[in-house]
């Protein structure tokens, strides 16, 4: 008997690789114009365009290469199926299911992928977390929040950079910028876009008592200047120096290097601290103001603020997309998906894409109710 789902599987492999969601043919060839544009020994002089290219060269990379693994998974196993099939080899039969169910999962991976294909899904993105209500407390909840995004950043493989940190009073930060580098980042990190509470036993509270605090997260995708088609008038700018905050010792700055813009008209800000450089703090402080401009402008424009930056409210009580209760139970809950992950420390630890990717699947089952929802609207009227 044949296993079930091999025909399925290497019918919807095909599928993807024809055209119809991936289109890697074309994409094979785009690789090889870069490639070839990347083999010029003039490529590297301009830093800047050379990365961008090295960057679509990645995305690029990450949709063809698990389409052609699966497709020589599946031919191996058709290999296989035969030869066991010809010798009446009922252990081999067995052992194709079980690589045929490994493969249904990778496939699985690969629909997965699909729903990260909105404008900017691909792009890097810059991920926002500041304190909200909770004291101290709401401080030391933003740099846990901090690390657990940068170990799920490094688990995917991608680059993080502070761009601007402000610290706590006490302990913990009031709020902290990060560049993420890599594919589909921003993709990812819209799913986190929201207020995130947490409940415990408080370390700064000598009575031990359990406290309640909140940080919001926002995510931003990186917008280059050829695709924001937007300019800002310098004196719609205000622009202050400072200097570069930190814990002390070699990153302290003894120069006001740092860099804050404020775009007057809308009230929008951008920092960055990072480089030793005025010049390039405001040239980082800059793209990311124009991200940001450029975000506001596509709310507008489309009329749909959970497009591209999901729903904010209120950094307090009521208004959390995710609650991470260590007192007195132990349970992660994702109040948009219902999902609940009893392992906090994993999760803690950057495994997080289990509620991004229900997140994204609850997303789409949405979109795909919508025209129904108002076609019924229409009937009834």
């Amino acid at each position: 008997m044949r296993p079930s789902g091999l025909k399925w599987l290497a019918y919807t492999t095909s599928w993807f690789s024809s055209g119809t969601l991936f289109d890697v043919d074309s994409k094979e060839k785009e690789l090889e114009e870069i490639q070839k544009t990347m083999e010029d020994p003039a490529f590297w002089k301009d830093q800047e365009a050379a990365q961008k290219i090295v960057g679509q060269l990645k995305i690029l990379r990450t949709t063809i290469e698990p389409v052609k693994e699966l497709e020589a998974a599946l031919e191996d196993q058709q290999v296989m199926l035969q030869l066991a099939e010809e010798e009446n080899d009922a252990q081999t039969m067995t052992e194709v299911q079980a690589a045929v169910a490994a493969i249904a999962g990778k496939l699985e991976h690969l629909q997965f992928r699909t729903m990260l294909s909105g404008r900017y899904d691909a792009r890097n993105a810059y991920l926002s977390i500041h304190a909200g209500a909770g004291g101290t407390e709401a401080c030391d909840w933003v740099q846990m929040l901090m690390r657990m995004y940068s170990r799920w950043a490094e688990g995917k493989g991608f680059d993080m950079t502070m761009i601007e940190s402000v610290p706590g009073d006490e302990a913990g930060l009031r709020s902290v910028t990060l560049f993420v580098v890599g594919p589909y980042a921003y993709g990812y990190l819209r799913a986190e876009i929201g207020v995130h509470r947490l409940v415990r036993i408080s370390p700064f509270d000598a009575a031990a008592r359990r406290h309640t605090s909140f940080a919001s997260v926002d995510a931003v995708p990186e917008i280059d200047e050829e695709t924001a088609e937007i300019e800002i008038p310098e004196k719609d700018l205000r622009i202050d120096t400072y200097r570069a905050g930190g814990p002390g010792g070699q990153h302290v700055n003894v120069t006001d290097s740092a860099v804050r813009i404020t775009h007057v008209p809308t009230g929008v800000v951008a920092a960055c601290q990072n480089e030793r450089s005025q010049i390039q703090n405001r040239h980082t402080a800059m793209k990311m103001l124009q991200a940001k401009l450029f975000r506001l402008r596509e709310r507008e424009r489309e009329q749909h603020l959970a497009q591209l930056t999901g729903e904010k409210g209120e950094i307090a009580f009521g208004s959390q997309i995710r609650s991470y209760v260590l007192q007195p139970y132990q349970m992660i809950k994702d109040h948009r998906t219902g999902l609940e992950v009893g392992d906090v420390n994993a999760v803690l630890n950057g495994e997080i894409d289990e509620f991004i990717e229900a997140f994204l699947r609850a997303r789409k089952q949405q979109k795909k109710e919508q025209p129904l929802q108002k076609s019924a609207k229409k009937l009834e009227t």
